[in-house]
């Protein structure tokens, strides 16, 4: 059954004749651009884009992939930062990202010749409140691997067929997922997300998230002593620190944890935690808003 999903890519991407792929270095798009070059040459080519949102190490590793492979990949950059609204972090901030991305790739496509975009949207979204669909579907871009009907597990299966390094890679949304709905998405904040899951993934930890919460008005140095209400505009940073259940024991071990809260510290969270129901998708957004300030 695998097998003849995955003849159902190939022959709708020569059915394309030609096609440039929303690339990321995650395990869907690394797959669909990997069957794209094999099935269409030069005529496939991804684009990734390049934004505060996007890890450094997944930007290199996404390249290294493609010289690795043999896959043409090309590098934009986009403007998400610069809309209010995508900065606002609203339920379906997705759109605004993922619309700013198709903006960037539509006229690429046009003036390069492309006749079809795809993205990396598969049969297991489906069913899932996904705001970055209705952008897609805006812009005509295609779920190609949505179309031939492959999972999440079918792709990492075919990924390690393929020798993909990417059939374990852990789930990497965007760092603006863990900050929750209605905080403010700022490039400061997604760079302490990014040093603080770097301090993890280099401890040897393989499902990670940092979720950053805001928690209010901090009071100024001495404030307490002068007997003054009048906290300003200072905030106080949390990370709510996820791992894998199987993961959590040996961060708990080994003085793991003591070297975990020093390091973000340093990088400025005044409150280190550990979430006790380990690691799970869309958690930034569980958080009463009572405990947030």
């Amino acid at each position: 059954m695998t097998s003849e999903k995955l003849e159902r890519l190939r022959a709708l991407l020569r059915s394309c004749g030609s096609c440039l792929i929303a690339y990321s270095g995650g395990v869907d798009s690394v797959f669909l651009a990997r069957v794209a070059h094999d099935v269409l040459g030069e005529k496939a080519l991804a684009v990734i884009a390049d934004s505060p949102s996007l890890p450094r190490r997944e930007l290199d590793e996404a390249l290294a992939l493609a010289v690795q492979f043999g896959f043409p990949v090309r590098v934009i950059r986009t403007k998400e930062f610069e809309n209010p609204d995508y900065l606002a972090n609203p339920g379906n901030r997705c759109y605004f990202c993922k619309h700013e991305l198709f903006t960037e790739l539509a006229p690429l496509a046009r003036a390069e010749g492309f006749a079809v975009i795809a993205y990396g949207e598969n049969a297991s979204d489906a069913g899932d409140y996904r705001p970055g669909a209705q952008a897609a579907a805006e812009f005509q871009v295609r779920a190609l691997l949505k179309e031939a009907g492959l999972t999440k597990s079918e792709i990492r299966e075919l990924s390690a067929q393929l020798g993909l390094p990417t059939a374990d890679k852990p789930q990497m949304a965007c760092l603006s997922s863990r900050v929750p709905h209605g905080e403010t998405v700022t490039p400061e904040k997604l760079r302490m997300i990014e040093q603080a899951e770097y301090v993890l993934r280099d401890l040897g930890f393989h499902d990670v998230r940092v979720r950053h919460h805001e928690l209010g008005p901090k009071p100024p140095p001495g404030s307490e002593r002068r007997g003054t209400l009048d906290f300003g505009p200072r905030t106080s940073h949390l990370a709510r620190i996820e791992v894998g259940p199987a993961e959590m024991k040996r961060f708990l071990e080994n003085g793991a944890s003591v070297k975990v809260a020093e390091a973000l510290r340093r990088i400025g969270y005044a409150h280190v935690t550990l979430d006790l129901q380990g690691y799970r998708r869309g958690s930034a957004n569980e958080i009463p808003t009572a405990a947030r300030g």
